[in-house]
């Protein structure tokens, strides 16, 4: 099976043997694939963004080619956006990345294919600010008190988010957050489902930003045929 999965991305006289040990232990982790997902209200949502696993697990599958694969490498911002060659969803900086880190380096229209492929969709502006910052659980766990509307998706202050301004960490090793979930400020950005012409809602800030970016005035337009280190995604169903 690695040597099928092997095929698809390189030709046998130039394997790379990281590569070949990075699509192995994604086949090997195949059963963390799929995100848990927590009820909200009328919907569920992914409890950690997307991991590179199981976008990847999704690629194998469907033959999937991402635009940063396409065209050489995705953004990055160096007093302005600069391409990085060979940066994509399992190499986010130029090294290959853990199964269990948010694939970043997608495209709103890859993001949404994902969702769809997986039985949900990107979540809505509301959908995804009722998911991070009001608490809706009957017993909450963490500190967090039902009913209550926190600032940030850690509670009031912004202390447990990935803000180090250096690199995105692994899914739930940040904090937990209003209902359980993670990542929800800090980490990355994610694609909303919210669209205005060849633009689309990203939400929650990512390590590079300060905190404020975070809080439910924090949410930027991006355009939606862009894909950098910063952008990843979750889906609801």
């Amino acid at each position: 099976m690695c040597d099928q999965a092997i095929k698809l991305h390189t030709k046998p006289a130039l394997i790379n043997t990281n590569l070949f040990a990075f699509l192995c232990s994604v086949i090997l982790a195949a059963n963390i694939s799929h995100a848990e997902a927590v009820y909200i209200k009328n919907f569920s949502i992914d409890r950690t963004e997307v991991t590179v696993g199981s976008f990847a697990e999704y690629s194998e599958l469907e033959g999937i080619v991402t635009q940063a694969e396409k065209h050489g490498g995705g953004y990055e911002w160096a007093a302005g956006w600069k391409r990085r060659s060979g940066w994509n969803y399992m190499s986010p900086q130029g090294k290959y990345a853990a199964f269990d880190e948010p694939a970043v380096h997608v495209t709103w229209d890859e993001a949404s294919a994902y969702c769809a492929y997986s039985g949900g969709r990107l979540p809505t502006r509301d959908e995804w600010i009722l998911s991070a910052y009001t608490e809706l659980r009957d017993e909450p766990e963490g500190g967090y008190q039902m009913g209550k509307v926190y600032r940030y998706p850690v509670g009031d202050t912004p202390v447990g988010m990935n803000n180090n301004r250096s690199h995105h960490l692994s899914v739930k090793t940040t904090q937990t957050g209003v209902n359980g979930l993670f990542d929800m400020g800090g980490n990355v950005w994610e694609w909303l489902a919210d669209r205005r012409e060849a633009e689309a809602l990203t939400a929650g800030g990512s390590w590079w930003y300060g905190p404020e970016k975070a809080t439910v005035n924090g949410l930027q337009w991006k355009p939606t045929d862009f894909y950098a280190v910063y952008i990843g995604f979750r889906c609801v169903y």
